[in-house]
């Protein structure tokens, strides 16, 4: 965050503001974590905040401090609606594009406020007045706490923001795994300790909290595995058919998609799960090394994201996807055998 953005902000908070955070359609720790540390600091500096989610997010991500206060704009529309439109700044964490929010793409396109963006995604748009983006961030939660530190205000990281930065930079990360995890994440994941993160209880809160439907789930999932050693990839399909079956709740899919990577000799896994309220096939894609997902996703599933983790959608059917993703395959052979 340069120098002018800095003084931009200060000057935004030196004045009593109606604070609005949003974060991106099906929010995950990342997304829930940052958005809830920034009310909570933002509440402490004496500014009225408060965020408000597009949609539900999933159940292990409810107990962060602060929760029972997010707006959902699907279930509490109205209220949402009269917070939006009685807000002086709003806040955008963890994605860089209004078309990530659903139906509160609309809402907010039609505010003349100033826009205040904290993410780490490639290609961001220019509705924010002030950007920070920066996409070698491991999570837009380590971006938050660079954010409270620009402000001079470390200091005054309480316990509840410490746990629920720390869960958004976990969950980024693959628990520190991923090659975006820096000497500098690890620091800031031992300050946030020292400030009170209760980072085993977090660990337990978020993967420890399966249901046998989630387990029976994941054990379809891996059934559909399909394995192109040729190409050192591998995808899984669920159909809505088999989600229904064993009762599929939001979030319970979550980490399927790296299953695939753990098999030896494979760098790129793919999971495609089947929408019918939506009518789309939801899809995400993780790899490991150069191949660089995040412009695969952009080039064939209106997608994007990271170089090694992405998302996207077809608008075939779930077996006509797959067949089309085998087939771009072989446009691939040279990176993916390399």
């Amino acid at each position: 965050m340069n120098l002018e953005s800095i003084k931009a902000v200060q000057q935004l908070l030196s004045q009593p503001q109606k604070i609005v955070i949003v974060p991106h359609k099906n929010p995950d720790g990342d997304a829930i974590g940052s958005t809830l540390a920034l009310c909570h600091y933002l509440i402490n500096r004496g500014q009225e905040a408060v965020v408000v989610a597009p949609n539900d997010y999933p159940k292990f991500l409810k107990w962060m401090p602060g929760n029972e206060n997010i707006l959902n704009f699907e279930k509490h529309n109205s209220q949402a609606k009269e917070k939006i439109a009685e807000a002086t700044v709003v806040f955008t964490l963890d994605f860089n594009h209004l078309g990530r929010i659903g139906q509160m793409q609309s809402v907010l396109e039609d505010l003349t406020v100033p826009f205040v963006m904290i993410d780490h995604h490639q290609a961001p748009s220019d509705y924010a007045e002030i950007m920070y983006s920066d996409v070698l961030m491991s999570s837009t939660c380590e971006m938050v706490y660079n954010f409270i530190e620009f402000l001079g205000d470390v200091d005054k990281i309480t316990s509840e923001m410490a746990g629920c930065l720390y869960t958004g930079i976990m969950t980024d990360t693959g628990s520190f795994k991923f090659r975006s995890t820096t000497g500098r994440t690890h620091r800031i994941i031992a300050d946030l300790i020292d400030k009170g993160a209760e980072n085993t209880q977090i660990h337990h809160k978020i993967y420890d909290t399966n249901t046998p439907g989630r387990l029976h789930l994941l054990g379809c999932a891996l059934k559909n595995m399909v394995i192109h050693d040729k190409y050192r990839t591998a995808y899984i399909t669920l159909s809505q058919d088999e989600l229904d079956m064993y009762k599929y709740q939001k979030g319970d899919t979550e980490g399927f998609v790296n299953y695939g990577l753990t098999l030896e000799g494979i760098i790129f896994a793919v999971i495609f799960i089947e929408n019918k309220e939506e009518g789309i096939i939801k899809i995400s894609f993780r790899s490991i090394g150069d191949f660089n997902v995040n412009e695969f996703a952009r080039t064939y599933f209106e997608g994007g994201g990271h170089n090694n983790a992405a998302g996207g959608k077809s608008d075939r059917s779930l077996k006509e996807t797959a067949v089309y993703f085998e087939s771009l395959l072989e446009n691939h052979q040279d990176q993916l055998q390399a």
